[in-house]
């Protein structure tokens, strides 16, 4: 017997994908975006509810696990650290002083990443609360160009950063998950 978990998937349409299609939230009917700025948005929401669905399911346990040995990371750590990463691109924007490290030294995210329920709930409201600030400082600008917070960096590259950062850290979700219960697909 093999302690690795059987691959599968909920798909019965495609059998390579997380859901068919007509329960996938991210399948949207209609005409895409309209414009750069809600196309930018749209592709950040995608990858934002890709890793919230890799998690969904799971228990405190199975969220911290590290699947990949001598690797630090875990679903719950990726959680945790998209929320430190959404603070960090806030304080990039943001005029005052910059606000502290949510989990401290650096990889705090993952090492704190254990199989505790309060840290779950925790980690989840963190990354809500720090998503909505980002959120909210951007929204105040809506010429893509425009150059903010002290480093002045243009908003757009802000925001192809964070769909960057999302979108690698759905990779790696991709291959946690299998690894907790062998849940496959896109």
């Amino acid at each position: 017997m093999s302690s690795q978990p059987a691959r599968w998937t909920q798909a019965t349409v495609y059998p390579d994908m997380w859901a068919d299609p007509d329960d996938d939230p991210r399948e949207k009917d209609g005409a895409s975006p309209e414009g750069e700025l809600a196309t930018l948005q749209d592709f950040l929401e995608g990858y934002r509810l890709t890793l919230r669905m890799k998690c969904d399911g799971l228990n405190a346990e199975q969220l911290a696990r590290r699947s990949v040995p001598p690797s630090t990371m875990s679903l719950l750590g990726l959680v945790r650290h998209l929320a430190e990463v959404e603070r960090d691109w806030h304080n990039w924007i943001r005029d005052g002083d910059p606000l502290p490290k949510l989990y401290g030294k650096r990889d705090a995210d993952f090492e704190g990443a254990v199989a505790d329920q309060t840290v779950v709930d925790a980690a989840y409201a963190d990354l809500e609360r720090e998503q909505a600030a980002t959120d909210a400082a951007l929204a105040a600008t809506e010429d893509l160009g425009a150059r903010v917070g002290k480093e002045g960096i243009a908003v757009r590259e802000l925001m192809v950063h964070r769909i960057e950062e999302y979108a690698r850290h759905c990779g790696h979700a991709d291959l946690l998950r299998e690894c907790v219960d062998g849940r496959v697909g896109q």
